[in-house]
Parts: C-alpha cells; structure tokens; sequence
C-alpha cells in the first residue's frame, strides 16, 4: 500500500466567481485543484466554482450533487506515494448537454455580476475551429443551430457569446474568457470562434465582444488519464470510495497571461506563472509533451502496447521519442532565459514512466485530426524551413494514417473516436497504398496546403508509410529510432 498524504478541504467560497464549462476529469484535477488551495489558504473565497457538463450525460453532475459538490484528487508521484486531496470548491454542478434542462440557469449564471470568469475544458474540437486554418466551421451543425437559434445555443462558443449578450443588454461587464486546453494562441482561438459566431449573429454584438472581452491564453500542464474501475478499486482500497474521484500524476503547471479585467484569485501564491506571454510555454508543451504522446500512442498502439509507461519502458520507443524531441522539437522553440528545454525532454520520460497512471494510449489517440496541426504539422513546417529532416514526425503521421484505416495488430477493428471518422473510413474504403496516403494529405481540413504540397514532406510519410508496410513497425523502429 502506497504512503497517503490526506489534504482535506478546510475553508468555505462564499459565492461563485468563476465558471467552467467542460465537466470533466482534467479541469477537476487541475484548475479546481489550484482554486482548493486558494480556498485553504485564505480559509473563505469568493471565488468558488460552478462547473458544466456540455456532452456526455448527467451521471457525474449527479454524483457531484450527492456529494454536495466534493471530491477527491489522488496525486500518484509513484505506486509509493500518493496524496489524496479533498476538493470543496464547487458549488453548483449542472448538465447543459443535449437533452438537458439546466442550460438556461447555466447562462443566468454565467450572466450573474458575481461571475468574472468563464474557463473552457471542452477539448480541441468543442471550438468549431478548421485544425488547419482556424477558421470557425460555419458547417458544423451545432454552430448553424446557433445561428439560427442563439438564445438556445449548443456550442461553447455558443453559450459563452449568449451570456456575453445578456450581460451586453444588462449593462454588466463582460467575463474575462480563458480557454485552458490544448491549441497554440488558445486565447486568441477562442476570441475567434466567439467573435466569428457574434459576427454572423450580431455585427454590434460582434463589436462589443472584440472591444470589451479578454481573452488570455494559458498553458496546462498536468497527465491525467480517465478514470476506469481499476483506477476506482485502487482507490477504494485507500479507503476513498468516490465515484466522482480523479487520478492525476503528481507534477502541475499552469502558465497564465496575466488580463483579467474583473480580477481574478491570487493565482501565484499556488504555483501559478502569471506571464505576460504564454505562447513560448504553450508551443513548449504542445510539441515536446503532447507532440510525444501523441507520437507514442500511433506507434505504440502499432507495436502491441496499451498503456503510456508500457510504451516508453519500451527502449525502441523510448529512443524515438528522445529523438523526437531533441532533433524536431526543440529546434522549434525559442524560449526565455532559464528554460532547460533538454531537462524537460528527460522529466517528460520520468513522468510517461510513472506506472502509477494507467494512462491508455487509445484515450491520447482520440481527436487527432484536430491535434496533429498543432502538435506536428507547425513544426514540421518550421523543421523543412530549416532545411532539417522530420523522420519522427513522418512516421507519427504514417502510423495514425494506418490506426484510422487498419486493425491493429493482432487485434480486432476498432472504432476511431474522432470528428472526422466518417471520412476516414470513407477514404479507407476506396484507397490503399500510396493513394490512400495521398488521400489523406489532400485533407486541407487537417493539413495546411502550404505544408501538403512540400515534396519533402509528402515524400517523408510515404516512406514511412510504405516501409510500415513493407517491413513492419518493429523493423522501422530500429532505423528511426537511432538518433542522426
């Protein structure tokens, strides 16, 4: 049994001053977990926590309300060490997906003066955005219902512009929005979904948004993988018997530009970089953490492996991520000063080790249609303008090409969680070989036409994908996992 550090909650929110949509497990074992420590320190805050389920269905909202809001987070820094912490910071848990009946007391909170900030959990695809060109997907039937529809929106950006309105017509100051996934410039991202949509709604509404809105971008950092009946049976056996519980790895950070009009919790008494600029730290972690676990999930999944730390004890696979990282990764990155982006590299292989996690790579596997662009496809761009090689990433590209059209190895098929999937399949269906690489490079949707029409880069995945093909991914693996 591993040594338990119990951290309960000690202090009380008087009222809510932040809410979050995205009611999932990242946002409760990390930005919740910062507001608890804020909460215990000062012992009372008015800056409690109303969070929203926007998909999926009520059950968690329900067990959040049994609980009259509290949780748990176990932070593993190993199988050995563990600490359990006590989240009291949420006030009010709503479900405002489809078939919900809570989204109008979502959007009179949020239009509430006590609310001065909205946080967004709702993944890459929940902004409607193109992955390649950013741009707001007038075609995605959530965004024309709320063209059409606007005081009963479906979408993220739909929901916070609908309070934004109310607020507008209430004279209330506008939220500060801060969007806490994973996307480049995911502030100024989020403004454009929002202000796209306004545009198309109301051009004055539109100007009022981009006039009096902040939208600060931030950079999160924290493994947490989803929570399976193994992660909850360890935990009862600590005698933690919560349906609701998070696991987490121990390690958390949290980069934030410092633009909040309205205020905000004195986030960096807990840790938190209050910046004023977010970009080096966000493109850090997308390409070297995200970029490798993405990297590990397509290759690993391809070599017989289901968990992140079977994967990286894997020495093959380890080698290909420690020369993903140093040979087209960090040549990307341009840092300020004090940042050791090669002892990054080696924490970022500590952590994909901890075994503790149970981190699945299918979960990693999911979206990535919209995590490719952000994660690869800007570097790649940035390494062949250098006149460098992008063998990794090549190879990353042919083995997700493969997990969206093929049974894994030794396996059965399986469904491909992404927004994207019909036209994989589609695709799959009518192309093999080269052709089918090619039909998937002509996706403009995912790859930038100034980065698919590079002979070097097309050349680069059909090698890889041929030499998958041909001779295996272990094969492969002993030539691209061998550093130049």
């Amino acid at each position: 049994m591993p040594v338990v550090n119990r951290v309960p909650c000690t202090g009380s929110a008087t009222q809510i001053g932040i809410v979050h949509l995205g009611l999932g497990a990242f946002n409760r074992a990390h930005q919740a977990v910062y507001l608890q420590r804020h909460l215990n320190r000062h012992g009372t805050s008015d800056w409690g926590l109303c969070s929203a389920n926007l998909r999926s269905n009520h059950t968690l909202v329900e067990q959040l309300r049994e609980q009259d809001g509290r949780y748990h987070v176990a932070e593993y820094r190993d199988r050995e060490q563990l600490t359990l912490r006590e989240i009291g910071v949420l006030r009010e848990a709503l479900y405002a997906g489809e078939g919900g009946h809570e989204l109008e007391q979502l959007l009179e909170r949020m239009a509430a003066p006590q609310t001065r900030i909205v946080t967004l959990t709702v993944t890459e695809k929940g902004y409607c955005l193109s992955p390649s060109s950013g741009q707001l997907r007038r075609d995605d039937p959530t965004i024309a219902h709320d063209i059409a529809h606007p005081q009963t929106p479906r979408s993220a950006p739909g929901i916070v512009l609908e309070a934004l309105r109310r607020r507008r017509a209430a004279g209330t100051p506008a939220f500060t929005v801060l969007c806490c996934d994973n996307m480049p410039d995911n502030g100024q991202r989020t403004r454009q979904a929002v202000s796209a949509l306004a545009a198309l709604q109301d051009p004055g509404l539109a100007q009022w948004v981009e006039q009096q809105v902040a939208f600060p971008s931030c950079m999160v950092d924290r493994i947490v993988p989803a929570m399976d009946e193994e992660s909850f049976r360890r935990l009862e056996q600590l005698d933690c018997h919560d349906r609701a519980a998070v696991v987490s790895e121990s390690f958390s950070q949290w980069v934030v530009e410092d633009h909040f009009p309205l205020g905000r919790p004195d986030w960096e008494m807990e840790g938190v970089q209050m910046v004023d600029d977010v970009r080096p730290f966000e493109t850090m972690k997308l390409r070297m953490l995200n970029g490798s676990h993405s990297l590990l999930a397509y290759v690993g999944l391809l070599a017989g492996h289901e968990l992140v730390f079977e994967a990286v004890n894997d020495g093959r696979l380890a080698r290909l991520i420690e020369r993903y990282m140093a040979e087209e990764a960090v040549p990307t990155l341009h840092m300020p000063a004090g940042i050791d982006l090669m002892k990054y590299a080696v924490d970022l292989q500590a952590r994909f080790a901890n075994d503790s996690l149970q981190h699945r790579l299918r979960q990693i596997a999911m979206d990535g249609s919209q995590k490719l662009p952000q994660r690869w496809l800007l570097g790649a761009q940035q390494l062949l303008d250098q006149g460098r090689g992008i063998d990794c990433t090549a190879l990353g590209i042919a083995a997700w090409i493969h997990y969206c059209t093929q049974p894994l190895p030794g396996r059965p098929a399986h469904g491909v969680d992404d927004p994207l999937n019909a036209t994989f399949a589609d695709l799959a269906g009518r192309f093999d070989g080269a052709s089918r690489v090619d039909a998937f490079l002509d996706l403009d949707e995912i790859f930038p036409p100034a980065l698919s029409a590079r002979p070097a880069f097309r050349d680069a995945v059909h090698r890889a994908y041929s030499a998958l093909a041909r001779d295996g991914v272990d094969d492969l693996l002993q030539t691209v996992a061998t550093p130049n």
